[in-house]
């Protein structure tokens, strides 16, 4: 049997199994990966070769300061920067974006995001839910429902989250669900580092890619020596081939990318921002790479943007960094054909406060908030809704979170007022609420 062990048990579940103890090869029952293949295949669930890269930015990045400036307004809600041309007319948005700037027309602008609640929390952004009068087992993210409903690519897990463990724990993502633990996300960048270990090769590892193949050319002439895998069925070929495979690897492992690619990326930071993720500007070509390997939806968790103070000098640090990552990335898509398949969606949990404090900053502002989409075959070189002259209210077109949600589903090829998913009672439950449609602004 091969078993990818954990060395801490923090993350445990009420039912005793750590966080990622169905990831396991051999004759076993109960939430083994070998029985959700089979359960998927036998559900007959659907195939797509749609995906969706989630970025999370956690704090709630100031709408004002980058997508929404607002001019007109008194200089203690107007701030320091000042709006550039992009090369869609009439947009405008901050001077710090001017890679964005460029390609605006690949971009659909959402400047009127309501629905939030004043939580610094990942919950609604990769829910689409309040965390509120929650069923048993809790909401499921996106990446679980689409694991649920359309399984993954071969040899590849159908859910990874590419976000580190952060300090305060409500960012972080991955939580099970009433879907069950076999649809929590692969995470190889957190504390599951820990569980990648195969004959002493752990994850830090990947980049001495002979010694890692090495390791599983090694376990497979030992398991085909012993016949230890004589009899099993495909489902637990296929777990093996997932967990093995060089599919996933080679995704996992960008030495092989053009340099001149990874520049236009840029590196960003390691160094962890405040109590949140780095700004790690890699993390943008994984995804990429991921989703072109197969994997249906993959979230990031991009530095922190709770700036209660300094809000002018940090995004100015800031948003160069994403300015770059992100316009990299859509343009890769684009330039590999991706595009129409790939969706991508950017925003935070929340706003920020029209008016700037005493210290430089903006603070918690659950009214309204902005949201970056791109690609998945959308009507990109817009800007949908506006808000009041100070940037504190919706005053057209209010989009509603899980409209937003309602989209991405949509692009993955999920009908969302129609799906429905279980719940631990066998309740069904619909991906958003009724009166939510995809937006008609963006769907072709």
């Amino acid at each position: 049997m091969l078993t990818l062990r954990s060395q801490q048990h923090s993350g445990s579940f009420c039912d005793g199994l750590s966080r990622r103890s169905f990831l396991r090869i051999g004759g076993l029952g109960g939430l083994s990966l070998p029985g959700l293949l089979r359960a998927e295949s036998e559900q007959g669930l659907g195939k797509s070769n749609k995906a969706l890269i989630l970025v999370y930015l956690p704090g709630g990045p100031p709408h004002q300061d980058m997508f929404d400036l607002k001019m007109d307004a008194p200089s203690e809600i107007r701030g320091e920067f000042s709006p550039i041309r992009t090369n869609v007319p009439g947009i405008q948005i901050c001077e710090h974006l001017p890679r964005m700037a460029r390609m605006a027309d690949k971009f659909a602008f959402v400047r009127s995001v309501v629905g939030a609640k004043d939580r610094h929390e990942s919950f609604q952004c990769v829910t689409g839910r309040l965390n509120d009068n929650v069923p048993p087992g809790g909401w499921p993210e996106i990446g679980s429902v689409v694991s649920k409903l359309q399984g993954g690519g071969p040899a590849v897990p159908s859910y990874v989250n590419l976000s580190p463990r952060m300090q305060h724990t409500p960012y972080n993502q991955g939580r099970t669900s009433f879907l069950g633990v076999a649809h929590a996300p692969f995470m190889p960048m957190g504390s599951v580092k820990d569980d990648m270990t195969l004959n002493g090769v752990s994850l830090e590892r990947l980049a001495d890619r002979r010694s890692l193949l090495t390791s599983f050319d090694t376990f497979r002439r030992e398991a085909d020596s012993s016949g230890s895998m004589n009899g099993v069925d495909a489902f637990t070929e296929q777990a093996f081939d997932i967990l093995t495979s060089s599919r996933l690897l080679k995704a996992l492992d960008i030495s092989n990318e053009d340099p001149k690619l990874l520049e236009r990326y840029g590196k960003g930071t390691d160094k962890i921002q405040g109590d949140a993720a780095p700004r790690l500007n890699e993390q943008f070509v994984l995804a990429r790479r991921l989703v072109e390997a197969g994997v249906r939806v993959v979230t990031i968790s991009y530095s922190f943007w709770d700036w209660h103070g300094d809000n002018f000098k940090i995004a100015k640090q800031n948003l160069p960094d994403f300015d770059q990552a992100i316009t990299a990335l859509v343009q890769d898509l684009h330039d590999r054909g991706l595009a129409q398949d790939v969706s991508v969606l950017a925003w935070g949990e929340f706003g920020r406060t029209p008016r700037i404090n005493p210290k430089g900053g903006r603070d918690h502002w659950p009214n309204v908030s902005c949201a970056l989409l791109a690609g998945g075959g959308m009507r990109t070189g817009q800007v949908i809704g506006a808000t009041d002259r100070i940037g504190g209210e919706a005053s057209e077109r209010p989009v509603h979170f899980q409209e937003i949600f309602a989209t991405m589903y949509s692009n993955l090829g999920i009908n969302p007022n129609t799906t429905t998913v279980p719940d631990l009672t066998g309740r069904p439950h619909y991906l958003v609420d009724g009166q939510f449609q995809p937006m008609k602004e963006v769907i072709a």
